[in-house]
């Protein structure tokens, strides 16, 4: 249904102009929406199957667009024992464009920003629709002990990760619970 120009003086002109700016916009196709569901649901039985230890991820209440994910650190990298909570956010257009993952835990790395925001190229401009949620979460788990230093979001991080001494040593200040005696 296209919108038609109105005139301030009410008088209709003789052929209506269509103004394609105010054209409504097509109601979303259903099939779409199914699809999307469905890789969705499919990926979330793929990731529960897969057996991969260090990640999780579920879909938020009722939402199946919005999940919360875990990754726990790699061993042998100073993140090793923390788990990080995520979230993810589907576009309606997914797998064609990435979901936006964000850290919900505090994050001191060079690709993760304070705000939970990750520097990440298969979020980006890498994304393929062959990714999906179990990629993401193995690809972020394997950045954190192998970060992209010459992209980073926190710089801080970046400088220290050279001495990983002092780096592990900022990481448990700020992140592991002190245990207990």
């Amino acid at each position: 249904m296209a919108a038609i120009n109105r005139y301030t003086d009410n008088t209709a002109p003789a052929n209506p102009v269509v103004s394609p700016a105010k054209q409504s916009l097509p109601p979303a196709k259903t099939a779409d929406s199914q699809s999307v569901l469905k890789r969705l649901q499919s990926e979330l039985m793929a990731l529960m199957m897969s057996g991969d230890s260090g990640i999780s991820a579920f879909p938020e209440e009722d939402n199946i667009f919005c999940w919360k994910g875990t990754i726990t650190g790699s061993k042998e990298t100073v993140f090793e024992g923390t788990e990080y909570r995520l979230s993810f956010s589907f576009p309606n257009d997914y797998p064609f464009k990435p979901p936006k993952v964000k850290f919900e835990t505090g994050c001191f790395h060079p690709n993760v920003d304070v705000y939970g925001n990750i520097c990440l190229d298969i979020l980006q401009d890498k994304w393929s629709s062959a990714y999906d949620v179990r990629t993401i979460l193995l690809s972020i788990q394997s950045l954190l002990g192998e970060p992209n230093i010459s992209s980073p979001l926190n710089t801080q991080a970046a400088q220290l990760w050279s001495n990983q001494e002092e780096y592990r040593k900022m990481v448990e200040k700020l992140y592991k619970p002190p245990t207990a005696a």
